[in-house]
C-alpha cells in the first residue's frame, strides 16, 4: 500500500504534531533550535549546558563526567553520546532514534549507528567539503552567484601575495580566508606588510586561501532548505558584525536583524534569487537540508556578492525559525525534518517563497550574541538567569519573570538566554550569553543603538567573577559553541 503523500502546510504540521519517533537535537545548548520542541512532539535537546537550570521540560542535561579538554563542538557532541545517562535515556524512551546536530563528524555518525539511531543530516563528509571557503566559490561559479573578486591561492610570502593580487587585478587592500573557521577567527585584513606579519602563521601552509578585494560592505544573512520539491528560501536577515560592545573579534559575528524593510526591495528579491540557485547547485550536488548563506551588500553601488556557505542551522536560526512566516506556515527546519523523514510530500515551493518573501509575513525582531571582551580571565561567581528582563524609565535592566521562549517579550523587555553559569571560566571571547528583543537592534547606519548599549552593560553588569589564582593559567578554547 503506497504511503500518503502530504499534500499541504496543513498536513505537515499535523504529521510532526503526532510524530511517534524520538527527534534529538544534539549541542552544546538547546539555541539554535530553540522552541522546536514545541512544533514536533516526541523532540527532545540533549546539552552540554543547562542553560535553564533545570527548568526546560524537554531539555536534557547529563551530569559531569571526566573527559578530555573539548576541541570542538563535534567532541561535545560526541562525550555526550558515549554518556551513560544519555545512553540510558534514548533507550528508555525506545522507538526509532533520529539525531539532529549543530556540528558532527565521522565519529558522530558512528555512535549515532551504535544507539540504533539516524543522523538527520548530508554525510559529515559532504557538509566538510562543502563548508570549505573555496568550495563554496566554485559552488556559487556554477550556479550564477558571485562570489567579491577574488583569486584562490596558496600564500607563501607577502612578497607572492602582492603578486598574485597584481595578476588578478585586486589591489593591495585585501581581505584574505582560510578554507575552514569562524569569521571572527580566520578572516585577516591586509593592507600592508606588518599586518601580514601578524596574521602569517595562520595563512602560510594552510593551503589554497581566497584572496578577495576589500570593499566597504554590509553583512546580510538568509537561512534556505534543499527539499526534494526544491530549495525553500527565508527572509534576508542583518547581521551585526564586529561591535566593541558585544565581541573582540574584528569581523566577528554577534546578532541578526529580521525586519521587514532590512534592505532596499531589490536587493531582498536578488539575495532571495541568489540563494535559490545557489541551493538548486547543492541539491545537483546530492545535498538536501538546512543550510545559510552569508551576502556582502556594497555600501557604494549596492552590489551583493556571496560571502560563505554554513552547510547547517547556524546562530541565525533561531530568528528564521520565529518569524511570522514560521508561525503562520511552518518553521523551516521543520521541512529539513520532513526531507529527512523519507514522507512524501509535494510542495508549491514557487508559491510559498513569494509567500515569504511578502513583507506582512515578517515581523521585527533582533539578537545580539554578548561575549566577554575584556582581555582578561576569571571565574564567574554570579551570573543572571535565563529569562525576560525589563528595562526602566532609569536605563536600569532587572530580572521580571522566567521563560524559555521569546514570545513573551513586550515592549521594554528582553528574552536572555544564558550560556555562562556561575563557576564557568570567563575569558576574552568567551559566550555570555544571547539578549533577543522586539524592534531593531542597530540604527539606520548600522550602529548599535542607545537602548541596545544599555541592554548590553545591564545583563553583563550582572555577571560578577573573583580572579584565578596566579598558578592557575588557562588557555582559551579556540572554538564558538553556536
Amino acid at each position: 500500500m503506497p504511503k500518503k503523500v502530504l499534500k499541504n502546510i496543513s498536513e505537515i504540521r499535523r504529521y510532526f504534531h503526532t510524530n511517534k519517533d524520538p527527534i534529538y537535537f544534539v549541542s552544546a545548548t538547546n539555541f539554535n533550535l530553540l522552541g522546536l520542541d514545541e512544533w514536533v512532539m516526541n523532540f527532545t535537546y540533549i546539552c552540554y549546558m543547562d542553560c535553564f537550570d533545570g527548568r526546560h521540560p524537554n531539555v536534557f542535561v547529563p551530569s559531569e563526567m571526566p573527559h578530555d579538554e573539548f576541541q570542538s563542538i563535534e567532541d561535545i557532541n560526541n562525550y555526550l553520546l558515549q554518556h551513560k545517562e544519555v545512553i540510558d535515556l534514548i533507550k528508555r524512551r525506545g522507538g526509532k532514534p533520529k539525531f539532529v546536530f549543530l556540528m558532527f563528524d565521522e565519529t558522530t555518525e558512528a555512535l549515532v549507528k551504535e544507539l540504533g539511531g539516524q543522523l538527520w543530516f548530508p554525510k559529515a563528509k559532504l557538509r566538510t567539503k562543502c563548508d570549505n571557503k573555496i568550495e563554496t566559490v566554485r559552488i556559487g561559479n556554477k550556479a550564477g552567484v558571485p562570489s567579491v573578486p577574488n583569486t584562490l591561492s596558496v600564500v607563501k610570502s607577502y612578497d607572492h601575495l602582492q603578486k598574485i593580487c597584481d595578476k588578478a587585478g585586486l589591489g593591495h587592500d585585501l581581505v584574505l580566508q582560510s578554507a575552514f573557521g569562524d569569521s571572527g577567527h580566520t578572516t585577516f585584513f591586509i593592507k600592508s606588510e606588518t599586518d601580514f606579519k601578524k596574521h602569517e602563521h595562520e595563512i602560510v601552509g594552510e593551503g589554497e586561501i581566497k584572496i578577495m578585494k576589500r570593499i566597504d560592505c554590509r553583512g546580510a544573512a538568509i537561512e534556505a532548505c534543499a527539499t526534494s520539491e526544491g530549495t525553500i528560501v527565508g527572509p534576508l536577515m542583518t547581521e551585526l558584525v564586529g561591535f566593541r560592545e558585544l565581541t573582540p573579534y574584528r569581523g566577528g559575528w554577534c546578532g541578526n536583524e529580521i525586519f521587514s524593510t532590512a534592505f532596499p526591495p531589490k536587493a531582498r528579491e536578488q539575495a532571495r534569487q541568489l540563494t535559490f540557485q545557489f541551493g538548486e547547485e547543492l541539491r545537483k550536488s546530492g545535498y538536501r537540508g538546512y543550510f545559510e548563506l552569508d551576502f556582502l551588500i556594497d555600501k557604494k553601488t549596492d552590489e551583493l556578492w556571496l560571502g560563505e556557505l554554513n552547510p547547517r542551522i547556524t546562530g541565525a536560526s533561531s530568528m528564521t525559525n520565529h518569524a511570522a512566516f514560521a508561525h503562520a506556515d511552518a518553521p523551516l527546519f521543520l521541512f529539513h525534518l520532513l526531507e529527512f523523514s523519507k514522507k512524501p510530500f509535494e510542495l508549491d515551493v514557487e508559491e510559498l517563497n513569494a509567500r515569504w518573501a511578502d513583507p506582512d509575513m515578517i515581523d521585527s525582531w533582533s539578537q545580539m550574541v554578548i561575549k566577554h571582551t575584556d582581555d582578561s580571565v576569571d571565574r564567574i561567581t554570579q551570573a543572571p538567569q535565563s529569562g525576560i528582563y525589563k528595562m526602566l524609565e532609569d536605563g536600569r535592566v532587572v530580572f521580571d519573570r522566567f521563560d524559555y521562549h521569546r514570545r513573551a517579550v513586550g515592549e521594554n523587555e528582553a528574552f536572555f538566554l544564558r550560556i555562562s553559569n556561575v563557576g564557568d571560566y570567563r575569558y576574552e571571547g568567551a559566550d555570555l550569553g544571547i539578549l533577543v528583543t522586539r524592534g531593531r537592534s542597530m540604527t539606520k547606519g548600522f550602529k548599535l543603538t542607545d537602548k541596545s548599549k544599555k541592554w548590553v552593560h545591564g545583563i553583563t553588569s550582572a555577571y560578577t567573577a573573583e580572579p584565578l589564582p596566579a598558578a592557575q593559567p588557562m588557555e582559551d578554547p579556540a572554538f564558538k559553541i553556536m
